[in-house]
């Protein structure tokens, strides 16, 4: 692996996402609580509080990381969905690594958050129609209005990215 950042690659957005593609992306999202469940299971808390890499957050803050950037994306979701072309607020999320309970907060417990804002985001993601799909927001990270369809996108790869750090680290460790 040549950068330990992206342990599966970039997020490349597809031009036109198709109907399956969408239903694999909901399928990646229902996977996602799962993944980082058993990406931290049984770590020590010393393990957990190892940087993924050089320079990089903790496994800790890794896991921490991920509820709270799909909390912003639910919300982000329900926002487009119930207003025309919402501008959302971007967030520093290396700041918000380094609060306390992003530092020395119980895995355990943004696991569980994880779990349960996926049961209410696939909820709705899976009652979501082509022109919901179709509907946008704009975000300061981005040039132009952004489709819920790339950003369901986002998050799909989202889940899968963040716990390959910790599977990776933990299999070049053999944790």
């Amino acid at each position: 692996m040549s950068d330990p950042r992206y342990p599966i690659g970039k997020y490349v957005p597809p031009e036109a996402p198709d109907g399956s593609t969408l239903n694999a992306w909901i399928e990646d999202v229902a996977a996602a609580p799962a993944r980082l469940r058993v990406a931290v299971e049984g770590l020590s808390e010393a393990q957990l509080d190892t940087p993924y890499r050089e320079g990089g957050w903790t496994l800790r803050q890794v896991a921490h990381h991920v509820p709270d950037s799909h909390l912003n994306a639910y919300v982000r979701f329900k926002l487009a969905l119930t207003e025309a072309e919402p501008t959302v607020k971007g967030y520093d999320e290396s700041l918000w690594a380094e609060l306390p309970d992003g530092r020395t907060g119980s895995v355990a417990v943004s696991v569980a958050l994880l779990e349960h804002l996926h049961e209410r985001w696939l909820r709705l993601l899976r009652t979501m129609t082509p022109a919901d799909f179709a509907r946008t927001l704009r975000h300061p990270n981005f040039d132009g209005p952004v489709p819920l369809s790339r950003m369901l996108g986002i998050y799909a790869w989202h889940g899968r990215h963040h716990p390959a750090q910790i599977t990776t680290l933990r299999a070049a460790r053999g944790w």
